[in-house]
């Protein structure tokens, strides 16, 4: 059988998560039904093995089955460092948006969105194609959403339908903060 990179990246990921729970290969055979030859060609890259006994194999780890077939995510990538974040300051207001998100290229954004005093987001609420969930980490906001207006205050949250009509506002003389995630991103 003709080695593939594929067959030889699925087996290091099976072999890899076989020794993260510690089995040996003879007792990962065991579980699924397979001689310790037939495991060690599937680890190796040399046979390729049956959705069945892959489906066996990430049971008997205790690992999704699509787990064999992506790739590891890179952390330096996943980490957003407090003085590298993407800003977006509105330099009249002093309104301000921090994407804590690394980038935009998930399903959703965390963003943190500090209201200056006396400022609010527009001038009518607006509305956007995504889910969002606010927390007020700081501050008293008002939130103007469809035809009502509620006072939140810090430890509140918030569920945002999509397609809501909503606007903030902050009434004080502090700065308010909020961190929202949205689905999908719309920063």
């Amino acid at each position: 059988m003709q080695n593939t990179d594929d067959s030889v990246e699925l087996g290091q990921r099976i072999a890899a998560a076989r020794t993260s729970k510690n089995l040996s290969l003879r007792q990962l055979a065991e579980r699924i039904n397979v001689t310790p030859s037939l495991l060690s060609q599937i680890e190796r890259g040399l046979a390729n093995p049956s959705l069945n006994t892959l489906r066996m194999i990430a049971v008997s780890l205790d690992i999704p089955l699509f787990s064999l077939f992506t790739e590891p995510a890179n952390v330096d990538k996943l980490i957003t460092r407090a003085n590298n974040r993407k800003k977006i300051i509105f330099p009249h207001s002093n309104w301000e948006y921090t994407l804590l998100s690394p980038d935009l290229s998930g399903a959703i954004e965390m963003v943190l969105m500090t209201i200056p005093p006396h400022a609010q987001s527009s001038e009518i609420p607006l509305s956007h194609t995504g889910e969002e969930i606010a927390y007020v980490l700081s501050g008293t906001v008002t939130l103007y959403l469809e035809d009502s207006m509620e006072t939140l205050e810090k430890g509140d949250s918030v569920k945002i339908p999509p397609g809501s009509r909503h606007m903030w506002k902050n009434d004080n003389s502090s700065n308010a903060d909020v961190i929202f995630a949205v689905t999908p991103p719309d920063f």
